[in-house]
């Protein structure tokens, strides 16, 4: 199997499978001397991680984070860091009868037909479970990028909406990363009741990025949407990507679209301007559904869980693109 590596200058690799003994990820790229908190990186883990908030899977993994390499005396060493997270939960009878039944919109038979053989136990390297190797790189990320701020938040799932304002006037943190907080009993008791009828709900996630200089991004194969584009895309259950107006353009007028700059979302010519970056995914409901869904621990929306791999990804590809400008002669962007 190859596609296990994203990223140029910054980049990782993540292995592992759901049921396996542990998932991890090898990051390279990671300038010495930045200051490194364990307790940070765990705070990030968590937010990610099953059963700690009510209406999503049942399956409860502590997702300690051990760092193998890279890091001594709370700093970066220069050098790849690895890091792991083992499994202490698995219930792999919960999927025998994934055996030989493929869920549809899932990497099931896809998977069998591809490689004539797989791991059925949660999806393997499909599984949602990977993406913690994600949220890792995601914090070395951040300490590439402090001056960059990344938030994701859930825009759309199922009759809530929450717009770009309701995520700027609030201060609280949503344990279902949504705005408007005074909603989370509501969805709480919607969620839940997706869970008991065996039913699944997707939706959008959208994401505010403020503080990225000029001049990130390439203006050819490697355009700074392109890669926005794949990492957000390259998440399991996300369908579909569009930055500034997106696809609200197809009904304007050309005088319209470029009445204001911030129609387009920070980013011109594949390049960002400096202003805010405003991108929308949508996510697809969970595959699993009906009485397998019943019987086994699956979320009904993974749109809460997936906020934080959203961001993580985002900061991967500005990580990335700050070293690679960096390397051009700093070009202002730390001034």
């Amino acid at each position: 199997m190859r596609g296990n590596k994203f990223g140029k200058l910054f980049s990782f690799v993540t292995f592992g499978e759901s049921h396996g003994e542990a998932l991890g990820v090898v990051i390279d790229g990671v300038t010495a001397g930045l200051d490194f908190n364990l307790e940070d990186l765990q705070i990030e883990l968590d937010r990610r991680a099953p059963g700690r908030v009510a209406g999503t899977t049942n399956r409860k993994e502590a997702d300690s984070a051990e760092v193998l390499s890279g890091v001594f005396q709370n700093k970066t060493l220069g050098t790849p860091i690895a890091v792991i997270v083992r499994n202490t939960n698995q219930r792999s009878k919960d999927y025998d009868k994934l055996k030989s039944e493929y869920r549809p919109g899932h990497a099931d038979e896809t998977t069998q037909g591809k490689y004539g053989f797989r791991d059925h136990r949660g999806g393997g390297r499909s599984s949602g479970r990977e993406t913690l190797a994600r949220v890792i790189a995601g914090y070395f990320a951040s300490l590439m990028i402090p001056k960059i701020e990344v938030r994701a938040y859930i825009s759309k799932m199922g009759p809530f909406s929450a717009t770009v304002d309701d995520l700027l006037n609030t201060k609280d943190i949503s344990p279902y990363n949504y705005p408007l907080v005074e909603k989370n009993t509501e969805i709480k008791k919607y969620l839940l009741k997706l869970k008991a009828d065996g039913e699944s709900v997707g939706g959008r996630i959208s994401i505010l990025i403020k503080g990225t200089p000029i001049g990130l991004g390439e203006p050819a194969f490697d355009k700074l949407k392109a890669d926005f584009a794949k990492s957000l895309l390259s998440i399991g259950a996300c369908v579909s990507f569009s930055f500034g107006l997106g696809e609200e353009m197809a009904n304007l007028m050309g005088s319209e679209v470029s009445s204001k700059r911030e129609n387009f979302g920070g980013i011109e010519g594949g390049i960002s301007n400096g202003e805010d970056i405003f991108m929308t995914t949508t996510f697809k409901p969970t595959s699993t559904i009906g009485e397998k869904a019943k019987e086994g621990r699956h979320d009904p929306c993974i749109l809460p869980r997936a906020v934080p791999v959203v961001e993580a990804m985002v900061k991967c590809v500005l990580a990335d693109h700050f070293l690679r400008q960096r390397a051009y002669g700093d070009g202002g962007i730390n001034e």
